[in-house]
Protein backbone atom coordinates (compact mmCIF):
# COMPACT_ATOMS: atom_id res chain seq x y z
CA UNK A 1 0.00 0.00 0.00
CA UNK A 2 1.32 3.44 -0.88
CA UNK A 3 1.89 6.12 1.70
CA UNK A 4 0.47 9.63 1.73
CA UNK A 5 3.40 11.63 0.47
CA UNK A 6 4.02 14.75 2.60
CA UNK A 7 6.32 17.60 1.70
CA UNK A 8 9.81 17.25 3.11
CA UNK A 9 9.42 19.11 6.45
CA UNK A 10 6.78 16.59 7.58
CA UNK A 11 8.25 13.44 6.06
CA UNK A 12 9.86 12.18 9.27
CA UNK A 13 6.69 12.67 11.32
CA UNK A 14 4.45 10.99 8.79
CA UNK A 15 6.90 8.14 8.29
CA UNK A 16 6.33 7.22 11.93
CA UNK A 17 2.68 8.11 12.21
CA UNK A 18 0.77 7.12 9.06
CA UNK A 19 1.61 3.59 7.89
CA UNK A 20 -1.01 3.32 5.13
CA UNK A 21 -2.58 5.52 2.48
CA UNK A 22 -6.33 5.06 2.37
CA UNK A 23 -6.52 6.46 -1.13
CA UNK A 24 -4.49 3.55 -2.45
CA UNK A 25 -6.73 1.03 -0.66
CA UNK A 26 -9.85 2.53 -2.18
CA UNK A 27 -8.45 2.58 -5.68
CA UNK A 28 -7.32 -1.06 -5.47
CA UNK A 29 -10.46 -2.36 -3.81
CA UNK A 30 -13.48 -1.00 -5.65
CA UNK A 31 -12.58 0.12 -9.11
CA UNK A 32 -13.21 3.59 -10.55
CA UNK A 33 -16.56 5.95 -13.84
CA UNK A 34 -18.28 9.32 -14.73
CA UNK A 35 -22.01 9.99 -14.50
CA UNK A 36 -24.02 8.22 -17.16
CA UNK A 37 -24.01 10.04 -20.46
CA UNK A 38 -27.19 11.99 -21.14
CA UNK A 39 -27.80 10.73 -24.66
CA UNK A 40 -31.31 9.32 -24.34
CA UNK A 41 -32.27 5.92 -22.96
CA UNK A 42 -32.55 3.22 -25.64
CA UNK A 43 -35.63 1.01 -25.87
CA UNK A 44 -34.34 -2.53 -25.22
CA UNK A 45 -36.03 -5.89 -24.56
CA UNK A 46 -36.86 -6.56 -20.92
CA UNK A 47 -34.27 -8.55 -18.98
CA UNK A 48 -34.04 -9.73 -15.37
CA UNK A 49 -31.09 -9.09 -13.09
CA UNK A 50 -30.23 -12.80 -13.12
CA UNK A 51 -30.27 -12.88 -16.92
CA UNK A 52 -28.11 -9.76 -17.11
CA UNK A 53 -25.53 -11.15 -14.68
CA UNK A 54 -25.45 -14.37 -16.72
CA UNK A 55 -24.94 -12.31 -19.89
CA UNK A 56 -21.97 -10.59 -18.28
CA UNK A 57 -20.51 -13.94 -17.20
CA UNK A 58 -20.72 -15.28 -20.75
CA UNK A 59 -19.16 -12.19 -22.33
CA UNK A 60 -16.05 -13.01 -24.35
CA UNK A 61 -15.13 -9.42 -25.20
CA UNK A 62 -11.44 -9.81 -24.34
CA UNK A 63 -10.34 -7.54 -27.19
CA UNK A 64 -10.98 -3.85 -26.66
CA UNK A 65 -9.56 -0.40 -27.20
CA UNK A 66 -10.88 2.99 -26.25
CA UNK A 67 -10.82 6.02 -24.00
CA UNK A 68 -11.77 5.82 -20.34
CA UNK A 69 -12.68 8.69 -18.03
CA UNK A 70 -11.93 8.21 -14.33
CA UNK A 71 -13.33 10.38 -11.56
CA UNK A 72 -12.53 9.76 -7.89
CA UNK A 73 -13.92 11.76 -4.97
CA UNK A 74 -13.03 10.06 -1.69
CA UNK A 75 -13.29 13.30 0.25
CA UNK A 76 -9.66 13.09 1.34
CA UNK A 77 -8.68 15.80 3.81
CA UNK A 78 -6.02 18.27 2.76
CA UNK A 79 -2.79 18.02 4.70
CA UNK A 80 -1.66 21.33 6.24
CA UNK A 81 0.45 23.07 3.63
CA UNK A 82 -0.10 20.17 1.27
CA UNK A 83 -2.55 19.11 -1.39
CA UNK A 84 -4.50 16.27 0.11
CA UNK A 85 -2.09 13.65 -1.10
CA UNK A 86 -2.29 14.71 -4.72
CA UNK A 87 1.31 15.75 -5.00
CA UNK A 88 2.77 18.31 -7.34
CA UNK A 89 1.36 16.76 -10.48
CA UNK A 90 0.91 13.28 -11.81
CA UNK A 91 3.93 13.18 -14.09
CA UNK A 92 7.29 14.72 -14.75
CA UNK A 93 8.66 15.25 -11.24
CA UNK A 94 5.66 15.92 -8.99
CA UNK A 95 4.75 13.90 -5.94
CA UNK A 96 7.74 11.83 -4.91
CA UNK A 97 10.00 11.83 -7.93
CA UNK A 98 13.76 11.55 -8.24
CA UNK A 99 14.52 14.08 -5.54
CA UNK A 100 12.14 12.52 -3.03
CA UNK A 101 13.82 9.13 -3.36
CA UNK A 102 17.45 10.16 -2.86
CA UNK A 103 17.61 9.50 0.86
CA UNK A 104 15.61 6.30 0.72
CA UNK A 105 12.63 7.76 2.57
CA UNK A 106 10.41 8.52 -0.45
CA UNK A 107 9.01 6.26 -3.12
CA UNK A 108 11.25 4.75 -5.78
CA UNK A 109 12.22 7.36 -8.40
CA UNK A 110 11.29 7.13 -12.04
CA UNK A 111 8.34 5.39 -13.65
CA UNK A 112 7.67 2.62 -11.10
CA UNK A 113 3.92 1.79 -11.12
CA UNK A 114 3.58 1.74 -7.32
CA UNK A 115 4.53 5.41 -7.31
CA UNK A 116 2.46 6.67 -10.22
CA UNK A 117 -0.83 4.80 -10.05
CA UNK A 118 -1.76 5.93 -6.53
CA UNK A 119 -2.27 9.39 -8.01
CA UNK A 120 -5.39 8.09 -9.75
CA UNK A 121 -7.06 7.94 -6.33
CA UNK A 122 -7.98 11.63 -6.53
CA UNK A 123 -9.50 13.89 -9.16
CA UNK A 124 -10.31 13.26 -12.81
CA UNK A 125 -8.11 11.47 -15.34
CA UNK A 126 -8.30 10.37 -18.96
CA UNK A 127 -6.91 6.97 -19.97
CA UNK A 128 -6.35 5.26 -23.28
CA UNK A 129 -6.72 1.50 -22.88
CA UNK A 130 -6.25 -1.54 -25.09
CA UNK A 131 -6.34 -5.29 -24.52
CA UNK A 132 -5.88 -8.35 -26.68
CA UNK A 133 -6.58 -11.28 -24.40
CA UNK A 134 -4.90 -11.95 -21.04
CA UNK A 135 -1.32 -11.50 -22.28
CA UNK A 136 -1.47 -8.08 -23.93
CA UNK A 137 -2.70 -4.90 -22.28
CA UNK A 138 -1.82 -1.24 -22.40
CA UNK A 139 -3.00 1.65 -20.22
CA UNK A 140 -1.89 5.23 -20.88
CA UNK A 141 -2.71 8.07 -18.49
CA UNK A 142 -2.97 11.24 -20.55
CA UNK A 143 -2.16 14.69 -19.19
CA UNK A 144 -1.76 18.07 -20.90
CA UNK A 145 2.02 17.91 -21.25
CA UNK A 146 2.91 14.28 -20.54
CA UNK A 147 1.77 10.67 -20.75
CA UNK A 148 2.39 7.70 -18.50
CA UNK A 149 2.00 4.24 -20.04
CA UNK A 150 1.92 0.71 -18.64
CA UNK A 151 2.43 -2.08 -21.18
CA UNK A 152 2.12 -5.83 -20.66
CA UNK A 153 3.15 -7.94 -23.66
CA UNK A 154 3.67 -11.69 -23.34
CA UNK A 155 5.42 -11.57 -19.97
CA UNK A 156 7.24 -8.26 -20.43
CA UNK A 157 6.13 -5.37 -18.22
CA UNK A 158 7.05 -1.82 -19.15
CA UNK A 159 6.14 1.55 -17.68
CA UNK A 160 7.17 4.82 -19.33
CA UNK A 161 6.84 8.40 -18.09
CA UNK A 162 7.30 10.85 -20.98
CA UNK A 163 7.48 13.83 -18.60
CA UNK A 164 10.69 12.64 -16.96
CA UNK A 165 11.85 10.33 -19.80
CA UNK A 166 12.15 7.44 -17.35
CA UNK A 167 11.09 3.81 -17.75
CA UNK A 168 10.51 0.81 -15.49
CA UNK A 169 10.93 -2.77 -16.72
CA UNK A 170 10.28 -6.23 -15.28
CA UNK A 171 9.42 -9.69 -16.44
CA UNK A 172 6.09 -11.00 -15.20
CA UNK A 173 6.59 -14.06 -12.98
CA UNK A 174 5.78 -17.40 -14.56
CA UNK A 175 2.24 -18.62 -14.01
CA UNK A 176 1.97 -20.39 -10.69
CA UNK A 177 4.99 -18.53 -9.34
CA UNK A 178 5.23 -17.22 -5.80
CA UNK A 179 5.78 -13.56 -6.52
CA UNK A 180 3.48 -11.43 -4.45
CA UNK A 181 3.96 -7.83 -5.49
CA UNK A 182 1.32 -5.63 -6.95
CA UNK A 183 3.42 -5.30 -10.11
CA UNK A 184 2.82 -8.75 -11.53
CA UNK A 185 -0.63 -7.76 -12.76
CA UNK A 186 -1.89 -4.83 -14.76
CA UNK A 187 -3.93 -2.34 -12.67
CA UNK A 188 -7.68 -2.78 -12.61
CA UNK A 189 -8.56 0.47 -14.34
CA UNK A 190 -11.42 -0.57 -16.63
CA UNK A 191 -15.16 -1.03 -16.03
CA UNK A 192 -14.76 -4.75 -16.81
CA UNK A 193 -12.28 -5.31 -13.97
CA UNK A 194 -14.22 -3.21 -11.48
CA UNK A 195 -17.49 -4.96 -12.32
CA UNK A 196 -15.87 -8.38 -11.94
CA UNK A 197 -14.70 -7.57 -8.42
CA UNK A 198 -18.11 -6.21 -7.47
CA UNK A 199 -19.88 -9.33 -8.71
CA UNK A 200 -17.44 -11.57 -6.85
CA UNK A 201 -18.20 -9.68 -3.64
CA UNK A 202 -21.94 -9.87 -4.34
CA UNK A 203 -21.79 -13.65 -4.71
CA UNK A 204 -20.30 -14.02 -1.22
CA UNK A 205 -22.57 -11.58 0.57
CA UNK A 206 -26.13 -10.39 0.95
CA UNK A 207 -26.79 -8.29 -2.13
CA UNK A 208 -29.91 -7.06 -3.88
CA UNK A 209 -29.61 -6.99 -7.68
CA UNK A 210 -31.99 -5.19 -10.03
CA UNK A 211 -32.15 -3.73 -13.53
CA UNK A 212 -32.80 0.01 -13.44
CA UNK A 213 -33.56 0.98 -17.01
CA UNK A 214 -31.18 1.53 -19.90
CA UNK A 215 -28.53 4.01 -20.99
CA UNK A 216 -26.40 5.06 -23.93
CA UNK A 217 -22.71 4.69 -23.10
CA UNK A 218 -19.90 5.50 -25.54
CA UNK A 219 -22.46 5.27 -28.34
CA UNK A 220 -23.59 1.78 -27.33
CA UNK A 221 -26.90 0.55 -25.88
CA UNK A 222 -26.64 -0.67 -22.32
CA UNK A 223 -28.68 -2.01 -19.42
CA UNK A 224 -28.13 -0.61 -15.95
CA UNK A 225 -27.49 -3.25 -13.27
CA UNK A 226 -27.73 -2.03 -9.68
CA UNK A 227 -26.18 -3.91 -6.73
CA UNK A 228 -27.21 -2.90 -3.21
CA UNK A 229 -25.70 -4.39 -0.01
CA UNK A 230 -28.12 -6.27 2.27
CA UNK A 231 -27.71 -7.15 5.94
CA UNK A 232 -24.58 -5.02 6.13
CA UNK A 233 -25.26 -2.24 8.65
CA UNK A 234 -21.62 -1.20 8.93
CA UNK A 235 -20.80 -0.83 5.24
CA UNK A 236 -20.26 2.61 3.71
CA UNK A 237 -21.26 1.34 0.25
CA UNK A 238 -24.66 2.61 -0.88
CA UNK A 239 -25.00 1.10 -4.34
CA UNK A 240 -22.94 -0.06 -7.29
CA UNK A 241 -24.29 0.70 -10.76
CA UNK A 242 -22.90 -1.16 -13.79
CA UNK A 243 -23.82 -0.24 -17.37
CA UNK A 244 -23.76 -3.53 -19.33
CA UNK A 245 -23.41 -3.62 -23.12
CA UNK A 246 -26.73 -4.92 -24.48
CA UNK A 247 -24.99 -6.71 -27.34
CA UNK A 248 -21.95 -8.48 -25.87
CA UNK A 249 -22.47 -8.23 -22.10
CA UNK A 250 -19.29 -6.24 -21.46
CA UNK A 251 -19.42 -3.66 -18.64
CA UNK A 252 -19.14 -0.14 -20.05
CA UNK A 253 -19.41 1.89 -16.85
CA UNK A 254 -18.97 1.25 -13.13
CA UNK A 255 -20.21 3.73 -10.53
CA UNK A 256 -20.02 3.41 -6.75
CA UNK A 257 -22.08 5.71 -4.55
CA UNK A 258 -21.58 5.85 -0.77
CA UNK A 259 -24.37 5.21 1.70
CA UNK A 260 -24.04 8.83 2.82
CA UNK A 261 -25.24 9.91 -0.64
CA UNK A 262 -23.99 12.73 -2.82
CA UNK A 263 -21.55 12.47 -5.70
CA UNK A 264 -20.21 9.06 -6.70
CA UNK A 265 -17.04 8.15 -4.82
CA UNK A 266 -15.39 6.28 -7.69
CA UNK A 267 -16.48 6.31 -11.28
CA UNK A 268 -14.97 4.73 -14.40
CA UNK A 269 -16.42 4.46 -17.87
CA UNK A 270 -15.72 4.40 -21.57
CA UNK A 271 -16.08 7.60 -23.56
CA UNK A 272 -15.09 5.74 -26.74
CA UNK A 273 -14.85 1.98 -27.18
CA UNK A 274 -14.15 -0.53 -29.94
CA UNK A 275 -14.38 -4.29 -29.35
CA UNK A 276 -12.33 -5.17 -32.41
CA UNK A 277 -8.74 -6.44 -32.33
CA UNK A 278 -6.31 -3.59 -31.51
CA UNK A 279 -3.57 -2.72 -33.98
CA UNK A 280 -0.64 -5.12 -33.75
CA UNK A 281 1.89 -2.46 -32.72
CA UNK A 282 -0.18 -1.21 -29.81
CA UNK A 283 1.66 -3.42 -27.33
CA UNK A 284 5.18 -2.94 -28.68
CA UNK A 285 7.49 -0.71 -26.66
CA UNK A 286 11.12 0.32 -26.91
CA UNK A 287 12.51 3.02 -24.61
CA UNK A 288 13.35 6.23 -26.50
CA UNK A 289 17.00 7.19 -26.76
CA UNK A 290 18.32 8.65 -23.51
CA UNK A 291 15.65 7.07 -21.32
CA UNK A 292 16.73 6.15 -17.80
CA UNK A 293 15.51 2.56 -17.26
CA UNK A 294 14.98 0.96 -13.83
CA UNK A 295 15.03 -2.86 -13.81
CA UNK A 296 13.17 -4.78 -11.13
CA UNK A 297 12.94 -8.52 -10.52
CA UNK A 298 9.52 -9.66 -9.41
CA UNK A 299 10.14 -12.61 -7.13
CA UNK A 300 10.06 -13.49 -3.46
CA UNK A 301 13.59 -12.21 -2.81
CA UNK A 302 12.66 -8.88 -4.39
CA UNK A 303 9.61 -8.62 -2.12
CA UNK A 304 11.71 -9.25 0.99
CA UNK A 305 14.34 -6.74 -0.13
CA UNK A 306 11.73 -4.11 -0.90
CA UNK A 307 10.09 -4.66 2.48
CA UNK A 308 13.39 -4.02 4.29
CA UNK A 309 14.16 -0.99 2.17
CA UNK A 310 10.73 0.50 2.86
CA UNK A 311 10.43 -0.13 6.59
CA UNK A 312 7.66 2.43 6.95
CA UNK A 313 5.33 0.33 4.79
CA UNK A 314 3.14 -2.39 6.34
CA UNK A 315 4.01 -6.02 5.83
CA UNK A 316 1.13 -7.17 3.66
CA UNK A 317 1.93 -10.79 4.42
CA UNK A 318 0.35 -10.03 7.81
CA UNK A 319 -2.97 -9.15 6.23
CA UNK A 320 -5.97 -10.85 7.83
CA UNK A 321 -9.66 -10.47 7.03
CA UNK A 322 -11.92 -10.17 10.05
CA UNK A 323 -15.66 -10.75 10.30
CA UNK A 324 -17.90 -13.68 9.46
CA UNK A 325 -20.88 -11.77 8.09
CA UNK A 326 -21.51 -10.31 4.67
CA UNK A 327 -18.41 -9.32 2.73
CA UNK A 328 -19.62 -5.72 2.72
CA UNK A 329 -18.89 -5.64 6.46
CA UNK A 330 -15.45 -7.24 6.22
CA UNK A 331 -12.44 -5.48 7.71
CA UNK A 332 -8.79 -6.11 6.83
CA UNK A 333 -6.20 -6.21 9.62
CA UNK A 334 -2.61 -5.33 8.81
CA UNK A 335 0.12 -5.90 11.38
CA UNK A 336 2.82 -3.34 10.66
CA UNK A 337 5.28 -4.99 13.03
CA UNK A 338 5.52 -1.90 15.26
CA UNK A 339 4.03 -3.52 18.39
CA UNK A 340 5.39 -2.66 21.81
CA UNK A 341 5.16 1.10 21.63
CA UNK A 342 7.82 1.63 18.98
CA UNK A 343 7.78 4.54 16.55
CA UNK A 344 4.11 4.08 15.65
CA UNK A 345 1.09 6.22 16.53
CA UNK A 346 1.73 5.75 20.24
CA UNK A 347 5.28 6.92 19.74
CA UNK A 348 4.16 10.02 17.91
CA UNK A 349 1.73 10.94 20.69
CA UNK A 350 4.56 10.59 23.24
CA UNK A 351 7.10 12.29 21.03
CA UNK A 352 9.29 9.19 20.77
CA UNK A 353 12.03 9.60 18.17
CA UNK A 354 11.09 13.27 17.70
CA UNK A 355 12.32 16.48 19.29
CA UNK A 356 9.82 18.65 21.15
CA UNK A 357 8.99 20.81 18.16
CA UNK A 358 8.56 17.86 15.81
CA UNK A 359 6.39 16.04 18.34
CA UNK A 360 4.01 18.97 18.68
CA UNK A 361 3.86 19.43 14.93
CA UNK A 362 3.21 15.73 14.37
CA UNK A 363 0.43 15.66 16.98
CA UNK A 364 -1.18 18.74 15.44
CA UNK A 365 -1.02 17.07 12.03
CA UNK A 366 -2.63 13.88 13.38
CA UNK A 367 -5.41 15.88 15.04
CA UNK A 368 -6.13 17.69 11.79
CA UNK A 369 -7.09 14.60 9.79
CA UNK A 370 -7.68 11.77 12.30
CA UNK A 371 -9.93 11.21 15.32
CA UNK A 372 -8.87 9.49 18.53
CA UNK A 373 -10.56 6.17 19.28
CA UNK A 374 -10.47 3.90 22.34
CA UNK A 375 -11.71 0.38 23.01
CA UNK A 376 -10.69 -3.11 24.03
CA UNK A 377 -7.91 -2.82 21.43
CA UNK A 378 -6.38 0.11 23.31
CA UNK A 379 -5.97 3.56 21.80
CA UNK A 380 -5.73 4.55 18.17
CA UNK A 381 -6.60 7.06 15.48
CA UNK A 382 -9.29 6.81 12.79
CA UNK A 383 -8.65 8.18 9.32
CA UNK A 384 -11.86 8.62 7.31
CA UNK A 385 -12.88 9.12 3.70
CA UNK A 386 -16.33 8.97 2.12
CA UNK A 387 -15.83 5.26 1.44
CA UNK A 388 -12.82 3.66 3.12
CA UNK A 389 -11.92 4.19 6.76
CA UNK A 390 -8.90 3.01 8.74
CA UNK A 391 -8.18 2.57 12.44
CA UNK A 392 -4.48 2.73 13.31
CA UNK A 393 -3.67 1.46 16.81
CA UNK A 394 -0.78 2.27 19.09
CA UNK A 395 0.47 -1.31 19.01
CA UNK A 396 1.05 -1.25 15.25
CA UNK A 397 -2.16 -2.72 13.83
CA UNK A 398 -4.21 -1.15 11.05
CA UNK A 399 -7.88 -2.06 10.54
CA UNK A 400 -9.21 -0.89 7.20
CA UNK A 401 -12.36 -1.42 5.17
CA UNK A 402 -15.37 0.15 3.47
CA UNK A 403 -17.11 0.30 6.83
CA UNK A 404 -18.02 3.00 9.31
CA UNK A 405 -15.88 4.14 12.22
CA UNK A 406 -18.14 2.15 14.58
CA UNK A 407 -17.69 -0.90 12.34
CA UNK A 408 -13.89 -0.61 12.57
CA UNK A 409 -13.96 -0.26 16.35
CA UNK A 410 -16.33 -3.23 16.62
CA UNK A 411 -13.95 -5.37 14.53
CA UNK A 412 -10.88 -4.22 16.47
CA UNK A 413 -12.58 -4.93 19.81
CA UNK A 414 -13.59 -8.43 18.70
CA UNK A 415 -10.04 -9.06 17.46
CA UNK A 416 -8.58 -8.03 20.81
CA UNK A 417 -10.64 -10.58 22.78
Amino acid sequence: MAQIQPSKPRRKALRYGVPVAIAGVAAATVGLVPALADAGDPDLPKITAEELVAKMAKSDADQVSGTVKISTDLGLPSLPGGSGGQGGGPFGGGGGGEEEGKDGEGEKPGAAPQQKLTQLASGEHTLRVAADGPDKQRVSIVEDAAEYSLIHNAGELWAYDSGSNTAWHAKAPAKGGKAGTEHEKMPELTPEKAAKRALEAAEKSGTSASVDGTAKVAGRDAYQLVLTPKDAPDTTVGEIRIAVDADNGAPLKFTLTPKSGGKAVVDIGYKKVDFGKPDGGTFDFKPPKGTKVTEEKLDKKFDEKRGKAHGSQPDLSGLDILGKGADWNKVARIDTGKAGGGPGLGGIAKGEGLDKGEGAQAQKLLDSFTDEAKGDFGTGRVFSTRLVNALMTEDGKVYVGAVTKDGLIKAANADAK
